[in-house]
């Protein structure tokens, strides 16, 4: 197999920079690019303000930002959403350089940042508060929402831009200013996504420094989890990271949205229509190299369909087109690095050794072609039970399969997890659709019935339990996590009556 040579890679990189107004790749600088596409180096990056002063100039911005009025906020993402509906193709390329993914994906994450920022144009005038009736004569109760102040993004690889968009354009029409901290291995696709938002703002006449991108590694992040002019900070990551922030936020009486690890399960029941569950189950497994926080990575079959299933999975696996993400027929690009292979092959054994068995994948492709790049062939497991390691998420494309006999062990299968993002059930029986959904059902943050786990609507709030953090963001009333809410009584008589009942006098 040929890959995109990396000149042509740098290229590219190039004209996507230059089309967004983001600064240009250096020779060199204290921050590299890498794709994953070939492994090799893009360029250099220069380095960004320090964390602490980000903080400062969001500080100062947000002084200024929290009383334009939100309409007048909301013309801001407006602007935003026109810039990349006109870069989308840009944008799109940076992400497939950096993360790998195959074209649709790529484009379908910047029309993601798209969607956001239409639903939060609408939200700026719908900030809505509460009258409440008093039960002292004379007084009116309400609530009223305020902007809450600098709001830290951390992102992880495998969502660049999207995540970050959910945050910001929901923070921005609240009032909020932002402070990102970027993957390390996705500089450019942040720097230009804060090219486009600079621009957006001097259109608008925003003030300076409402978004600001802060590069560097994990003492960088801490610094700014750490910071208490920071009062939210939302991190995407791996569970381990998360139980790392949650306590250092919590000390200082900070908020924070947790968008963690996720070990999402898909149940295949007897009355299933298996064509389009093979089909929900090979995306949900196999997309963006199994490399998104709501990947399928567990599917629970009832065991009258197991050998079908297993057949019919095996079968697409097998044909899924593995390789440079940059070509129109691939359906399945790299992993992200070697060591995520290592861990995958890890993985691997460890289900072996708990008597599982390898129907097919896991096997790496290409390596002469592309020996700093990591392709593999997606993996089918079948495993005797729900042991440790399936208990356990790997970020890379393993499926594992087990089988149950009625839709309680099923239901107690996907819940006998410590992850709670995201879950599905197949079945043409409307009784299973409704107890799967109910209170006693999925404890996950998102029960889907007959398509998978994974690819989620901005509408929807998005987000998980357990110990995938129980944060929630993108649509919904998540804005609310972006605001303080304050409880106002008005005394509008000439007495002073005091609530329950209370005299004073």
């Amino acid at each position: 197999m040929l890959l995109t040579s990396t000149d042509t890679l740098i290229r590219h990189a190039a004209e996507a920079l230059a089309a967004c107004g983001a600064p240009p790749l250096l020779a060199g600088g204290p921050h590299a690019a890498r794709s994953p596409i070939t492994g090799a180096t893009l360029g250099g990056v220069a380095d960004t303000v320090p964390a602490d002063e980000a903080v400062g100039r969001s500080i100062e911005a947000f002084a200024t930002w929290r009383t334009t009025p939100a309409p007048r906020r909301g013309e801001l993402v407006r602007v935003l959403g026109e810039l990349l509906r006109l870069h989308k193709a840009d944008l799109a390329r940076l992400v497939q350089l950096e993360a790998g993914k195959i074209e649709s994906e790529a484009l379908g994450e910047v029309q993601e940042m798209i969607d956001i920022c239409d639903f939060a144009v609408g939200l700026s005038r719908q900030l809505h508060g509460l009258t409440i009736a008093s039960e002292r004569p004379g007084h009116r109760l309400m609530e009223q929402w305020h902007p809450l102040g600098p709001t830290v993004v951390i992102t992880a690889f495998n969502f660049p831009v999207a995540v970050w968009s959910w945050n910001a354009a929901l923070a921005l029409v609240c009032g909020d200013t932002v402070i990102w901290k970027p993957s390390e291995l996705t500089p450019l696709t942040a720097l230009a996504t804060d090219a486009l938002l600079r621009r957006a703002a001097d259109a608008v006449g925003a003030p300076a420094h409402l978004n600001q991108v802060v590069l560097g590694d994990r003492a960088v992040g801490a610094e700014l989890v750490a910071h208490r002019g920071v009062p939210l900070v939302s991190a995407t990551g791996s569970t381990a990271m998360g139980a790392q922030v949650a306590p250092v936020v919590a000390a200082r009486f900070g908020r924070a949205i947790l968008e963690l690890g996720g070990n999402n399960a898909a149940i295949v029941a007897p009355s299933a229509d298996l064509d389009l569950a093979v089909r929900g189950i090979t995306f949900a497994a196999a997309g963006t190299a199994g490399q998104r926080c709501t990947t399928l990575r567990r599917l629970i079959v009832h065991r009258s369909l197991v050998d079908e299933v297993v057949g019919r999975v095996a079968t697409a696996f097998e044909s899924l087109p593995v390789g440079d993400p940059l070509d129109a027929g691939t359906l399945v690009g790299p992993l992200i690095t070697s060591a995520a292979h290592e861990r995958m092959l890890a993985a691997l054994d460890a289900a072996m050794d708990d008597g599982g068995h390898v129907v097919v994948g896991g096997e790496r492709l290409f390596a002469d072609d592309a020996p700093d790049a990591a392709y593999v062939r997606p993996a089918l497991v079948t495993m005797p039970s729900q042991t440790e390691v399936v208990e356990t998420e790997t970020f890379a494309p393993v499926l594992y399969v087990l089988a149950y006999d009625d839709l309680d062990e099923a239901i107690a299968l996907q819940n006998g997890v410590p992850q709670g993002l995201a879950s599905s059930i197949f079945t043409r029986d409307l009784r299973e659709a409704e107890r799967f959904m109910a209170a006693d059902g999925s404890d996950c943050g998102i029960a889907n019935v007959n398509i998978g786990p994974s690819g989620a609507e901005i509408g929807g709030a998005f987000g998980g339990e357990k110990s995938t953090g129980g944060g929630r963001e993108s649509g919904s009333d998540a804005w609310k996590a972006y605001m303080r809410r304050t409880t106002n009584t008005i005394n509008f008589s000439d007495a002073l009556p005091l609530a329950q009942g209370v005299r004073f006098s």
